[in-house]
């Protein structure tokens, strides 16, 4: 089968422009896309520096914005899980920080996400998963220079979960 010279102009010309108007369509999904990306970037920055000043209650309303939009995001669970846990909400401070360690497995590393993820655990009083992290705090030789109170701090937790009923 030969084709015309003309009928191979018009499907080089159809490819081209199928090619330039995927480049358009693809720009402007982009364009679309930084801005989602800029404005949730700033709502992060913005609960940070309410955290850091430790107004946690105006921190907690834009937080609910912030997980609703990027739930599955481990900065956003974990500072999450913070707030909620420094405005008294232990329950869903226990969920957050779970779920930061479910998205990232690694985070059973870091010492002090585990110390504060078993403290969070204790005040919720989910005592067997209290213990568990609490126990694998004890057993780890990882304890942060910074913090040379740890593991006086995750024994006094483990004693505390004694007195949950």
């Amino acid at each position: 089968m030969n084709l015309k010279e003309s009928t191979r102009r018009y499907i080089l010309l159809g490819a081209l422009l199928f090619i330039v108007a995927g480049l358009i369509a693809a720009n402007v999904l982009a364009n679309g896309q930084d801005a989602q990306f800029t404005k949730e970037d700033a709502l992060y920055q913005q609960v940070a520096q309410l955290y850091s000043e430790k107004n946690y209650e105006e921190a907690s309303v834009h937080m609910k914005e912030l997980l609703k939009a990027q739930p599955k995001s481990e900065a956003v669970n974990y500072l999450g899980g913070l707030v909620a846990a420094n405005v008294g909400d232990n329950k869903q401070a226990a969920i957050l920080l779970q779920k930061t360690l479910d998205i990232n497995p690694h985070k059973v590393e870091d010492a002090m996400f585990m110390l504060q993820f078993g403290e969070v655990l204790v005040l919720a009083e989910r005592k067997e998963d209290a213990k568990t992290v609490l126990m694998r705090c004890q057993e780890s030789a990882w304890a942060p220079e910074d913090f040379p109170e740890y593991q006086n701090r995750v024994a006094e937790l483990l004693a505390q979960i004694d007195t949950i009923q």
